[in-house]
């Protein structure tokens, strides 16, 4: 008994430390969610002050975002805000740009069907012009009826006044459309005979030509004009009947702007994207091919 009161007695406290006030670490989940609540109301401000094409673009990204491919800078708008405008590279923006190109023709297209119909000199005259938008563009054609010779002289470039009427009344239309223009001139698969020296390609590119020239006269700037196209009988309206006079005409084609994948979009009906490619210099490119058919 005594060996065992000799034995020293050792007690251990152990010291809780229990964490109050600002030394705790509750705060800081509290403060995490308030700030996230914080972004996620500026950005819901953010978007709905954004153009409805705007909101398309990005809702785009978020749908597709491998295939997206972004052209701004950190803290920039997906589409170009401010004094900064951006590259923009995505199929979705074509995809915009295209359907406001497409809702334009149409609108114009309606415009000037209503704007040929009133005119009584082109009644008088029997001129046939036609407006449709197609996949190219907005084309709009002067269509040869009845013997053919309504807007030129069979065999000739000379063209007649109601031609020049048709031209004169859709020109002030383009004016102000940013869009490339390309004139074309089609002939029928009738044939001149032997002579080499002058055929339908002399004749369509000479047509079309002529028609440049009253659409200039008109108040069109050369700048529109892309391309001047003499296609002889290579296109013809009517296969079946290479020699219908329908065959010969003037087509104006105002084509949808050229948004290539690896391009500078070009795109003024979406906010704060802006033009950076310069226009190619207008060029009227016309064949030389020879051959053996021609307009009777």
């Amino acid at each position: 008994m005594a060996k065992d009161a000799a034995k020293k007695v050792v007690i251990i406290k152990k010291k809780k430390v229990a964490g109050g006030g600002h030394h705790g670490g509750s705060w800081k989940v509290a403060y995490a969610d308030f700030v996230t609540a914080m972004m996620a109301f500026f950005m819901v401000m953010w978007i709905l002050g954004m153009d409805e094409k705007l909101k398309q673009a990005i809702e785009g990204y978020f749908s597709n975002p491998i295939g997206y491919k972004k052209g701004y800078s950190a803290g920039a708008s997906p589409i170009s805000s401010g004094s900064s405008p951006s590259k923009v590279q995505t199929n979705q923006l074509r995809m915009i740009v295209r359907n406001t190109e497409s809702q334009r023709f149409n609108a114009l297209a309606q415009q000037m069907r209503q704007t040929l119909a009133q005119n009584a000199e082109l009644k008088k005259l029997g001129a046939k012009v036609e407006v449709s938008v197609t996949k190219e563009g907005l084309r709009i054609e002067l269509i040869e009826t009845g013997r053919g010779d309504v807007f030129f002289g069979l065999g000739s470039a000379q063209m007649k006044p109601a031609a020049v009427i048709a031209l004169q009344a859709i020109t002030p239309e383009l004016v102000s459309m940013p869009n490339p223009i390309i004139l074309e001139g089609h002939t029928d698969a009738a044939r001149f005979g032997n002579d080499a020296g002058f055929t339908n390609w002399e004749l369509s590119a000479d047509r079309a030509n002529a028609a440049r020239r009253v659409m200039l006269a008109s108040g069109l700037t050369g700048d529109r004009i892309d391309e001047v196209r003499g296609l002889a009988d290579r296109h013809l309206r009517v296969p079946e009947n290479p020699l219908d006079p329908s065959n010969r005409r003037i087509s104006v084609l105002v084509r949808y702007r050229n948004i290539g994948a690896d391009e500078t979009v070009v795109a003024d009906s979406v906010p704060g994207v802006v033009n950076k490619t310069a226009q190619a210099p207008a060029a009227s490119p016309t064949s030389d091919a020879r051959g053996t058919s021609g307009e009777e």
